[in-house]
């Protein structure tokens, strides 16, 4: 049994749809980021840098394993099942560099995007110019890359699995995909497969609607290191 502990957000659905396409028997454990629940003793033994989403692995030999960081959740749960990763060394090789990339440039980038749309109070101009423009230079990037094949690796596989997500929210994020027509077509071929719509609706009506407390929006955006100490007493 995996116990996956789990927000409504893009981050959060990567691992959920590889734990149901892979139909992993895991148990979800809702994470209340706007409460301090990413701060308590028991999940930073877990994840010491207090994001979810993170796994404990209760069926490895021995003690449980916890894996934080999704695209290493990915791999270790690719690893686990022998699916949805390539088996060779040059497949592997090429997997890593687009699993670095999301987590290094097109996730980032994403993710600050959100925040001055959805979070950050008006008047940011360049701030919001600089991250649509770094979004949309990596899509940029994937649509290059779909050119000549359907899925990132060619076959369906946890690349996808760790990319979709923030494409998938693209008009949220104010961006537009109708220059992409490559991602376009990855991105519905994707979003109706059973297991990504299953993967996105677990725990939907949870996600936060941006309206946050003063406290909450500290927990949320204005963390430090006194939040790791102040609740981790």
């Amino acid at each position: 049994m995996i116990d996956f502990y789990y927000a409504p957000t893009p981050n959060g659905w990567k691992v959920a749809i590889m734990l149901f396409e892979a139909n992993i028997e895991h148990r979800t454990i809702l994470m209340r980021l706007a409460k301090g629940d990413q701060f308590t003793p028991a999940f930073l033994a877990i994840n010491p840098n207090a994001k979810m989403p993170a796994i404990v692995d209760h069926d490895g030999e021995g003690a449980p394993v916890n894996v934080f960081e999704s695209g290493s959740i990915l791999l270790y749960l690719a690893e686990k099942v022998k699916r949805f990763a390539p088996t060779d060394v040059a497949g592997k090789r090429e997997l890593l560099q687009w699993l670095f990339w999301q987590a290094a440039s097109q996730g980032p980038m994403a993710g600050q995007l959100s925040h001055f749309v959805n979070y950050a109070p008006k008047g940011h101009d360049y701030s919001l110019n600089r991250y649509k423009g770094e979004y949309e230079r990596n899509l940029g990037v994937l649509e290059h890359r779909l050119q000549t094949r359907d899925y990132v690796m060619g076959d369906y596989s946890i690349a996808d699995m760790m990319i979709f997500p923030w494409v998938f929210i693209a008009k949220p994020l104010s961006v537009s995909l109708e220059a992409f027509p490559k991602i376009v077509a990855w991105r519905q071929a994707i979003k109706t497969r059973p297991a990504v719509q299953q993967a996105i609706d677990l725990f939907k009506g949870e996600q936060n609607t941006g309206k946050t407390s003063a406290e909450e929006n500290s927990l949320l955006f204005n963390q430090t290191a006194a939040h790791l100490e102040q609740f981790s007493r």
